[in-house]
C-alpha cells in the first residue's frame, strides 16, 4: 500500500486548493482514504474520509461545507474552498480499512491509529 499526496501551496485567504492522493496496492472498495492535517505544534486532526466502495463520505466538523472529498480509481481528491490561516498545515491522506469511516461517525474524530499506509504529506500555507 502505497500513497502519494499532492497540491499543496501557499495562498491567500479565501482561495481554494484542491489536494491529490494516488494510491496503488489496493483498491477502494476495500480501503477509505483519510485526510488528516497538522498544524505546527499541534496533533494531527482527522477532516475527511472517502470510501470508493460506495462513494460515502466523512467531514469533521471544523471542514463540513468548505472541504468536499472524492475518488476515482487510482487518486483521491480533497477540494479545499474558502481557506482561512487556520487551515495552514501539512496535510497528509492514509489508508485504512472502511469500518474506520464508521469509527469516525460514532465518535466524531477520524481514528488515527486505524491508518495503515501514510503519504508523505503536502504543506498548506493560507496567509495574505
Amino acid at each position: 500500500v502505497q500513497l502519494q499526496a499532492s497540491g499543496g501551496g501557499l495562498v491567500q485567504p479565501g482561495a481554494s486548493l484542491r489536494l491529490s492522493c494516488t494510491h496503488s496496492g489496493f483498491t477502494l472498495d476495500d480501503y477509505a482514504i483519510c485526510w488528516f492535517r497538522q498544524a505546527p505544534g499541534a496533533e494531527r486532526e482527522g477532516l475527511s474520509c472517502f470510501s470508493g466502495g460506495d462513494d460515502s463520505t466523512y467531514y469533521a466538523g471544523s471542514v463540513k461545507g468548505r472541504f468536499t472529498s472524492s475518488g476515482d480509481k487510482n487518486t483521491v481528491y480533497l477540494q479545499l474552498n474558502n481557506l482561512g490561516p487556520e487551515d495552514t498545515g501539512r496535510y497528509y491522506c492514509g489508508a485504512g480499512p472502511r469500518a474506520i469511516m464508521i469509527l469516525a461517525a460514532m465518535s466524531g474524530t477520524v481514528p488515527t491509529m486505524k491508518v495503515v499506509s501514510w503519504g508523505q504529506g503536502t504543506l498548506v500555507t493560507v496567509s495574505s
